[in-house]
């Protein structure tokens, strides 16, 4: 499986909203540097040393994408990332004109921020004017005294925030992405959004016990992650589905920041380990792994009884075969042709595979029960998928003595994952105990030979 870190991002774009957050205001949409050179312009002097100039700069970035990063505003169910008041963000004034000394710092290091050791998140780096009004945090006209004195910016910021921050320079440039995959999480999806959410709902219990842990945090929705799902709505007054939705994500996503103080100068942050997940959001050429094998499944399937699609071979390499494949699927069904699987491309693959199978032609009804059913299973699942999952074990387990054993009862129980884990030994998979296209194919094929 591949892996990576969720380290944020510059974005191109923020919207500001012009008032306080329920106040019946606009948002606008500003380039991020345009919007931190018009904050610096309102609440710092062109006239101060350029060390001084540069430490307010970067805890003005540093604030501006803690909100960012942490969808404070989103998950609390706004429209915007942003606000123009400074009771509750920073001072914005529409159309205000730049500074030139602050505009050129602000070109220099628009994408550098703070961070504190051992955390990837921006710092909460809160300031005041330091005259007017006080906080514990970077004093404006403090920090020219300091600069004043010889202090570089980096000297200035450990002044008041501590020895133990540092700046991340020249981070990545992007678009603003909603961490909501935009379709329900439920029992059995898989992948990185699954993780994320498993991930939370364990911290958040530490804080809420009723919720109850998640053994594996894995990015596979199993029964465990469904009842800590139901568990976290009732707490919270939601309708309780074990289901995640927009309002559930966001209202996990709000409480989650919430415990962990992530609008905290002192929070206790998101370690890089943390934020590793194991399965991408998105496959591109190059990448490896069950991840691809499973998508060569589904469109393998899909083009098989598709004449307009070419066929494709099933293997763990995103090649130039898989990119003709996925173009030519994105081209058919209305995407973006880039060759590269993102969220609406995975979504419409899994529809247009279901609609396959709906409407698969007569003569291979009778291999129907081949196909895999579409839902990732592990222990506690139950259903028809179960029992045809547990028929072509016992086919293998007929074959080979030396596989567990099984029972045929449509009940994922402790006996079907021991033979689903030996299998995916034999098979020099993961030996997750976990059921997904890649393992059902492999299984398939075991049985009939």
């Amino acid at each position: 499986m591949n892996n990576k870190v969720n380290y944020p991002i510059i974005p191109t774009d923020i919207v500001v909203h012009l008032g306080a957050p329920d106040e019946a205001a606009r948002n606008i949409s500003v380039p991020f540097s345009s919007y931190i050179k018009n904050v610096a312009s309102s609440e710092i002097y062109p006239t101060w040393p350029d060390a001084a100039i540069e430490a307010n700069v970067l805890a003005i970035i540093s604030f501006t994408l803690n909100r960012v990063y942490n969808e404070w505003y989103p998950s609390r169910g706004y429209s915007f990332d942003i606000t123009a008041s400074p009771k509750y963000d920073q001072t914005f004034i529409e159309d205000k004109e730049y500074f030139d000394t602050i505009s050129k710092k602000v070109d220099e290091i628009f994408n550098n921020y703070i961070y504190r050791e051992g955390q990837i998140q921006p710092l909460y780096a809160v300031y005041c004017d330091g005259r007017v009004t006080t906080c514990n945090g970077l004093s404006q006209w403090g920090s020219v005294s300091l600069a004043k004195s010889g202090k570089t910016a980096l000297e200035i910021l450990k002044n008041y925030y501590g020895n133990d921050i540092k700046i991340f320079k020249d981070a990545p440039i992007g678009e603003i992405e909603s961490t909501y995959p935009g379709y329900v999480l439920e029992l059995g999806e898989a992948g990185d959004q699954v993780k994320i959410i498993q991930s939370e709902l364990n911290r958040i219990s530490n804080n809420y016990p009723l919720i109850p842990k998640i053994a594996k945090v894995n990015g596979y929705y199993g029964i465990d992650t469904e009842d800590a799902v139901k568990k976290f709505q009732e707490v919270f007054n939601l309708k309780i589905t074990g289901k995640v939705d927009y309002s559930t994500w966001y209202k996990i996503k709000y409480i989650y920041n919430a415990v962990k103080r992530l609008n905290d100068l002192y929070s206790e942050g998101i370690s890089e380990s943390e934020s590793i997940v194991t399965f991408v959001s998105r496959l591109e050429y190059g990448d490896t792994g069950l991840l691809v094998k499973g998508l060569h499944y589904y469109l393998g399937v899909i083009s098989y009884f598709d004449p307009n699609l070419p066929l494709l071979e099933i293997n763990g390499v995103f090649n130039d075969n898989t990119k003709t494949m996925v173009i030519n699927f994105q081209n058919k069904y209305g995407l973006p042709a880039t060759g590269i699987v993102d969220a609406p491309t995975w979504t419409k693959i899994k529809e247009i595979y279901f609609s396959t199978l709906e409407n698969i032609p007569s003569e291979y009804v009778k291999y129907k029960d081949e196909f895999y059913p579409g839902r990732v299973m592990s222990i506690g699942f139950n259903g028809e998928d179960v029992k045809r999952l547990q028929m072509f074990l016992y086919q293998v387990c007929e074959k080979y003595k030396n596989i567990p054993g099984v029972r045929v009862t449509g009940i994922f129980d402790d006996l079907t994952e021991k033979s689903v884990i030996s299998l995916q030994n034999r098979f020099g998979i993961e030996a997750s105990g976990v059921v997904g296209p890649t393992f059902w194919n492999d299984l398939v094929n075991y049985a009939k030979e």
